[in-house]
């Protein structure tokens, strides 16, 4: 086990992540290599009254934070496939790109999100939103089991039937419960996709903008899609012909055949002229080219809202907020839910019933982010009526904002699992929720 405290060499570097907008400056950091050394950083925190984070990429960094311990598992990235058995076993420092490659040769995929950078056991944990949900619903539905070090310093194999609870409420309420080490996650039998995205420019974004609500009415389970409206910045590693410019792009990912692919995406065509249109049938080792997000760190901060509808009326009044207009840069993205991932199983990611995720994320390069965070409450006071609660795998350094993770019954759930399995309440680093759990507003 390597340790390192403010002032060491490598302290800095240990820290650094995908988020660069906010810094973390815990009293120890821990290297772990393994489960004992996890166990270990526990139990020193424990003693001390400590909170106990984690990190394994920093795509997810809940905001600035000082003191206590964060544990580092970057080094813990071991995946190995049971191709008969159609499974994973997925350390904790994994990334997502890891596990697809090695799924593939087996003609198998994991319940993965759109970046290949983000690290698969905490991304599970808030519920996990892939480019398969529609069809085979939250990539938390699909663990098998789960390896956590728990606030007692123990180590512990949780499945559904062994320690229902905890297995539950891991599995959408994140880390706060415990540290899990490793997961074994269910695959499933994709190897091929029709898939990529059409953009447009600006003259044709609110066409696209109603065709593509409209156009989601009718789409099978098979269909999984979403929509991302932006002014391009203008800086070198866009395209210069897109700098500047006002698009939105409809991306999809579809696990029929290309023929029938192309006849689902016939009225999205008929949109007009695209700037940009990589549809095409593809191997699923290139899904992550659907929403190519970006690769290098960044500052940003972001925020969610699952809705149970999303009119053409509000999706504009939406886009006249976070548009060309707005004094805040936004990237506004709406994913089309429902499907398999309106199923109830027997964990805690909550809001199935929710038909869209409204997404707001905005660059802090140069921005307060006060600013943002007074954009994004005007634009989501305008959607209130249709509002369900929020996304905690979609809440970018919003950590400090917690009302709306969960619907009463899945808060009292949760409260119940945290005061058994950590009363004293030492995994509250990642989101500082104390013994409670906020609910969304409307309570449902």
């Amino acid at each position: 086990m390597i340790t390192y405290r403010p002032g060491d060499a490598g302290y800095d570097d240990e820290l650094a992540g995908f988020q660069t907008g906010f810094a973390l400056r815990p009293e120890l950091v821990v290297a772990a290599t393994g489960p004992d050394d996890v166990r270990r950083a526990v139990a020193y925190a424990a003693e001390r009254g400590l909170p106990v984070g984690v990190q394994a990429t920093g795509h997810g960094l809940p905001g600035a934070t000082e003191g206590g311990v964060l544990i580092s598992t970057r080094r813990m990235d071991g995946v190995r496939v049971d191709a008969a058995a159609r499974t994973a076993r997925i350390e904790a420092g994994v990334r997502w790109g890891r596990v697809v490659e090695a799924a593939a040769p087996h003609g198998l995929a994991p319940l993965n999100g759109s970046a290949p950078g983000v690290g698969a056991v905490s991304y599970t944990l808030g519920g996990g939103l892939g480019i398969l949900g529609r069809t085979y619903g939250y990539a938390a539905d699909h663990v098998r089991s789960l390896e956590v070090v728990t606030a007692d310093g123990e180590l512990r194999r949780v499945t559904e039937d062994s320690e229902p609870e905890l297995y539950g409420g891991l599995l959408g309420g994140g880390h706060t419960l415990g540290l899990v080490t490793a997961m074994e996650t269910g695959l499933v039998p994709v190897a091929r996709l029709f898939g990529g995205s059409l953009m447009f420019a600006e003259e044709l974004v609110d066409e696209a903008v109603r065709t593509y609500l409209e156009w989601t009415v009718g789409a099978p389970d098979t269909l999984t899609s979403s929509l991302c409206v932006m002014v391009f910045p203008d800086v070198p590693f866009v395209p210069e012909r897109l700098r500047g410019r006002y698009t939105a792009s409809i991306r999809v990912a579809y696990t029929g055949s290309a023929a029938e692919g192309e006849r689902l995406v016939a009225p999205l065509r008929a949109v007009g002229a695209a700037v940009a249109d990589s549809l095409r049938e593809m191997p699923y080792t290139g899904s992550a080219t659907i929403h190519s997000d970006p690769e290098q760190p960044h500052a940003y901060y972001g925020d969610s809202l699952m809705v149970r509808e999303l009119s053409v009326t509000d999706a504009r009044r939406l886009l006249a907020l976070t548009g060309p207009e707005s004094p805040v840069w936004t990237v506004t993205q709406v994913r089309h839910l429902g499907g398999a991932l309106a199923r109830h199983r027997p964990n805690t990611v909550p809001h199935r019933d929710a038909r869209f995720l409204v997404q707001v994320l905005s660059g802090l390069d140069g921005t307060d982010v006060r600013a943002v965070r007074a954009r994004y409450e005007e634009v989501f006071a305008g959607l209130a009526p249709v509002a369900l609660g929020r996304s905690l795998n979609f809440c970018f350094a919003a950590g400090d904002r917690t009302e709306g993770w969960y619907d009463a019954a899945t808060a009292e759930r949760l409260a119940r699992v945290k005061e058994r399995y950590d009363p004293a309440n030492l995994f509250r680093r990642r989101h500082d929720v104390g013994g409670g759990w906020n609910v969304s507003p409307s309570g449902r």
